[in-house]
This record gives C-alpha cells, structure tokens and sequence, in this order.
C-alpha cells in the first residue's frame, strides 16, 4: 500500500522546480508557459490555471512529463504579475444576481459584480469592469469603472486597445487622492537643501500640445569661453515616494502610452501636468545634471544633484527652429550656441559609432472629435536634435557616474539601457542584398559594422534605394531593453546609458533617479529585485509600442475609409508568402496586397534573400521598396486592416500583354 501512495504522490507533483514564464491560452482553451530558454512551452489544462489569464505572468510547477522527457504538464501555483484587470464587455442581469460577459478573443469566466457595485449598470449595458477580487475555484469578482453609453466608436476602439495591451485607462481612487494630498508650494527648508539656479536663465523646447514639460535647459557663460550648461529633468521621485499607491500605479504602467488623440499617462495629471510639469514662471524641483562645456564641445566638468530652477520661457520645437534658421529670436544668441554645440556632439558620436538611421514618423492632424483629417510627417530638425543631444550627454553621464560607484567592492545594481549588437540571422541576409545596391559591409567587429552602417546611409541618401535599405536595416537591429547587465547600447555607440530625462512618462527614470540620490548620499540600498523590475519595465514598453501601432493603424483605417475604390502611388513596405504590403506615398498609411489578388497573373514565391516575391512563369518581382500603384478595396477598423490590389499601369506593361505572356510560359 505504501509503494502505491507514493506513486500517486509522485503522479501530483514531479519535481519541486517552479518555472517562471507568461500563459498564452488558445482559441480552444488549452494553455501553455512560455518559459525563457525552455526548448518547449509547458502545458497547463484549463482547470489548472489557478486564476491566471491570457498573457499573465506566472509561477508553475510540473505535474507530468512525457516519456521523452521533452513535453511537461504543469500547474499554475502563482499569479504573479497580472496582463488585464479592466475588461470592456456586457452585463447579465437578473433580480438577485449580476455577471459581467467579457468581449475577449480567449477563453475566460464570466465576472461576478454585486448589486451594490454595478455604478447604475442594467441588462445588456455595455461597461469596463475591474477585476478586484478573485479567490481560486470561484467566479472572479468586480466593480463597474465606467459605463459605455456613448456611440463613440474611436472613444471605445482607443480604451480597448490601452486594455487588450494590459493598461488601466482609470486611476484608482486611492492613487487619486494620494497625488490630490501632495503639497503645491515648495518649503522653504526643501529649497535650501538644494542647489538654486532660479536666477540662471532657463527654458524648455517641447511639442506645441505637450503639457507635461520633464525637462528644461539653463546657459551661463563662465570665463574663457566656458559655458555652464544645466540639463534639469522635473524630481518626480521627490512626490512618489517607494510602496506608495502612487508608486505602484506607475510600476504596474511604467509607461505613458501615446496614442492619436490622447496620452494614457503613467501618473495622475495632478503630478504630470502640474506638480512636476515645468511650467514656465513657477518654481520646480529637479534632478539636474551640469556640465561646464567649451565652444570646442569639450565637457570640462560635471555635476549631478539635486536644484530648484525658474523656468523663463516656453519654447515650441517649430519657435527654436525659426531662430536656428532666421538667427532672430528672443534668447537667440544662447540658443544658437547650444545648438552648435549640440550639432557638434552629434557628429562626433556619429564619428565615434553611433548609426545615423532616420526613419519616417506620421502624426494624424484631428478634429475636435478625434476624426482624422489628414496626415503630417514630423521632421527631425536641428530644434529637436538640440533637446536629444543634452539629453542622451545626460544619461550617457549619469550612467557613467553610477557604473563607477561599488558596494562591497562590486558594482551596484542599476537600470541601464542596452542594446546588442545586430542578429546575425537577419544582417548576412540584408548584407547580400545591400551588395546588389554597390554597398559592401566589413563585418570584422560590431564597430566595423557600424562605420559600415553609416557609409551606406550617407550614401544612399536622396536616392530610389533609400527608404528600403533603411527600413531594412532598422530590421536587423536588435530592441534596446532595460537591464542591470551592462552591455553598452550599441546604436548610440555607448558604453553606459540610461534613462535619466523623462520620470514623468518613464518608471525606469524614477528607479534612475532614487539610485543616483543614494549615491550622492552615500546611502546605498542594494535592490534585489531589480532585474525583475527591468524586464517588467522593457515589457512594458513593448505593450505601449503595440498600442500605438494599433492605434495609429485604427485612424490608417478610419482616415482612408473615404478612398475605398481610388488609386495611391505606394511603396512595397514588406513581404511574405501569402502577399506584400504597400504604403501609399502620400498619406504613409499600410495595407496588404494578398497573394490570391495576383492569381490571375501568375504563381507567384517569397525569395527570402531578396526580400522579394517572383513569378514562376514570368519573372515577375514584387520587390520592398518598389514603387508600384495600389487600388484600395477595403477598410476594416474591428480588424484594423486596409486591402489593396495591384494595379498595372503604363511603367509596367499593359495588362493584356502581361497576361498572355504569362500564359504562354504557363502551356510551356
């Protein structure tokens, strides 16, 4: 008897081993663990998910393996890191009982909200609730935030794609009225603590509609040509405090989202826009780096700590880009010199490594209702290389500092910002096929790639092959992450970066800032868990970016619903082996030519090494980066998805003739 208990016994619990890793549940409500560095993903049946959802971060142990030893069954043991806890969806109600129907792609139980929770919700009322309480083998448990009872369809699109990428469009109310309790005016004794630079000439350079101003620059010129240069960035871990609600709101955020028509901001406006926002004419506590820096472009000293500035003025990007350009202005002359300054450091980093990729960003032009009326490039001009410059010296400064600073004789924990070299599964491809172009890269060493990097975008500037090679070899970079293992940031050919300038909108500021304060102090506190809250963060900022797409690709949709049927000269931006995709010239918006539309043409392949599709029969190649005209036939915003088909025109050849050579070589 004793021998078959503990074969049961072993049945239940295989191993002792917990792996960490994120469920991703299927259509048909099996789950998996995808573990980091597993070769295969752990098996979890839908009645072992011990209240975990798609996209959560879990803890599983092993139940089963399989007689190969390669597919393991596991049970979820903890939550430890929820994706969602708002859901758009419906209400069911009844007299004594109300559950809510999630609108959701996957698997998951419908939600209990109490009668006295459901904030004036009736039957088949459409609302976002709130998971905030769920006990394992029950029903989770919510609250109503907000009920949907506009036709907005944008309103309804934008929140849930924020959701669906796991951010809360609401506050909770005890994160509100901790921001609400924070003192407006500036002590005394907290200003004589500080260095005060009030009466240094000071401004900020923002976007015209930005409100929540984090960082300001101040001139003054000292003797000999020397300039003393301060990068002040707004002390928001001065108002949020570690464990405060107001800190673990913006850990579980740790990032802004930006989409078209709104900011989803990691913290309450009460802290962005007003407490910490240097707004012009106030008072305001910052975190600042100062450099004393010649004409030459020669940093001559530095000092980092903690000040109270007086901001002068409020610089747009498109006013310190008049004066850069007419010479006139209001602080023109100390504008121009950080300009030139700033233009110097740029092209010495450039000389030093760093890779001069540009790529296009659109911004939507809205009305007063969120339509979009049409499309606008941004333009990356000297006003706006000026800010980055003082801001990358900033951080590559601050970083500098803290790697030198040791605890026990070993280097303290921080939040760098990396970058790796690039993947070398996607460079010797886009290497073959820049060849093509008379490009040659020296891959002997990551800096020999670089210089190669930068010799063939100077070159192909202003040329057919440009937008191709550059949206190709943007491709072939790896994704910049926060870590606490250094390995330089390879594109901005650093050693040590991190993210110092942007507390407001970044956590990994805030974590930057309070490590900075304790090395000042000399009051270090190792972090253990600071990797882990690295790789939240770089998660994170991987969902803001999703969210973005997604939402830019919505008002794509939304903006060319009134073209379905007309022609756009396009660009063949990307391919596969079910089509390509085109963007349209002028209004930069992407959709797919599906393979199926070109049946009637010929049978057509992905070639892989040519990023290009080819006719079998008649050669014919659909090429990234070939011009092509494009005829729009569909727009779908539930899907966020345009369809295009192909046009023959007269750059090609007429559509008879091609046809009936493909014919030909097809009875051949």
């Amino acid at each position: 008897m004793a021998n078959k208990h503990s074969k049961k016994k072993s049945k239940k619990s295989t191993s002792n081993h917990l792996y960490r890793g994120i469920l991703e549940i299927t259509r048909s409500g099996m789950g998996f663990v995808v573990v980091p560095n597993l070769e295969r993903d752990i098996l979890v049946r839908p009645n072992d998910f011990n209240t975990a959802l798609n996209g959560d971060i879990v803890r599983v142990k092993i139940v089963k393996k399989n007689p190969d030893g390669r597919r393991m069954q596991g049970e979820v043991v903890e939550v430890i890191e929820r994706k969602q806890t708002e859901f758009f969806g419906r209400f069911d109600i009844g007299s004594n009982f109300a559950f809510f129907i999630p609108d959701s792609e996957k698997p998951m139980p419908d939600i209990y909200v109490p009668l006295h929770s459901l904030n004036g919700a009736r039957d088949n009322d459409r609302a976002i609730v709130r998971i905030v309480e769920w006990e394992k083998d029950k029903r989770p448990q919510g609250e109503v935030v907000q009920l949907i009872t506009s036709n907005d369809l944008n309103e309804k699109a934008m929140k849930e794609i924020l959701l669906q990428n796991g951010f809360p469009v609401f506050f909770p109310e005890a994160v509100l009225e901790e921001s609400n309790r924070l003192p407006h005016l500036i002590e005394p004794m907290e200003i004589a603590r500080r260095r005060d630079l009030r009466e240094v000439l000071t401004f900020t350079i923002d976007p015209v509609d930005a409100k929540d101003f984090d960082d300001a620059i101040s001139i003054r010129a000292l003797k000999n040509e020397i300039f003393e240069i301060g990068v002040h960035i707004a002390d928001v871990s001065h108002f949020v405090m570690p464990q405060s609600e107001l800190d673990k709101e913006a850990y579980l955020r740790a990032t802004s989202v930006y989409l078209p028509d709104r900011v989803n901001p990691m913290l309450p406006e009460r802290i962005s826009n007003e407490l910490c926002s240097l707004r012009p004419l106030e008072d305001k506590l910052c975190f600042s780096a100062i450099f004393q820096i010649s004409l030459r472009g020669e940093i001559k000293d530095y000092w980092l700590g903690k000040t109270v500035i007086h901001s002068d003025h409020r610089f747009t990007y498109e006013e310190v880009q008049d004066i850069i350009e007419t010479k006139l202005g209001r602080f023109s002359s100390e504008i121009l010199t950080l300009n030139g300054l700033a233009q110097k450091f740029r092209r010495h980093r450039f000389k030093k490594g760093a890779i001069n990729f540009a790529s296009t960003e659109v911004r939507f032009v809205l009305d007063e209702t969120g339509k979009p009326l049409g499309v606008v490039v941004k333009e990356n001009k000297e006003a706006h290389q000026l800010i980055e410059e003082f801001m990358l010296l900033a951080n590559r400064t601050v970083a500098e500092n803290v790697s030198q600073v040791k605890s026990n004789r070993k280097p303290i924990p921080f939040p760098y910002r990396v970058h790796d070299t690039p993947d070398k599964e996607k460079l010797l491809p886009f290497i073959e096929f820049a060849k093509k172009y008379g490009h040659h890269f020296d891959v002997k060493s990551p800096e020999a790639i670089a210089h190669s990097f930068n010799e063939m975008l100077a070159a192909v500037r202003g040329k057919p092959e440009q937008h191709v090679l550059e949206q190709l070899g943007i491709r072939t970079m790896s994704k910049a992450i926060y870590s606490t293992g250094n390995i330089g940031h390879y594109g901005l050919g650093f050693r040590q970066y991190c993210h110092f300038t942007s507390p407001i909108r970044r956590y990994p500021d805030i974590l930057v800032h309070r490590i900075l304060e304790e090395c000042i102090l000399n009051r270090i506190v190792i972090d253990k868990n600071l990797e882990e809250k690295c790789k939240h963060c770089s998660e994170r900022e991987r969902a803001a970016m999703e969210s973005e797409r997604a939402a830019n690709k919505y008002k794509q949709v939304e903006f060319m619903q009134q073209y379905i049927g007309e022609e756009f000269d396009s660009v063949i931006s990307g391919v596969a082996s079910f089509g390509f995709w085109v963007e349209t010239i002028d209004q930069k918006c992407e959709g797919l030519v599906s393979l199926n539309s070109l049946i009637e043409y010929d049978d057509f392949r992905l070639v892989e090494s040519e990023y290009a599709l080819v006719g079998r029969r008649s050669g014919r190649k659909f090429q990234m980066g070939d011009k092509v005209t494009a005829k729009l036939v569909a727009a779908n915003s539930s899907k966020r998805q345009l369809d295009f088909e192909w046009v023959l025109n007269g750059k090609d050849i007429d559509e008879e003739t091609y046809r009936k050579k493909s014919k030909r070589k097809k009875g051949k």
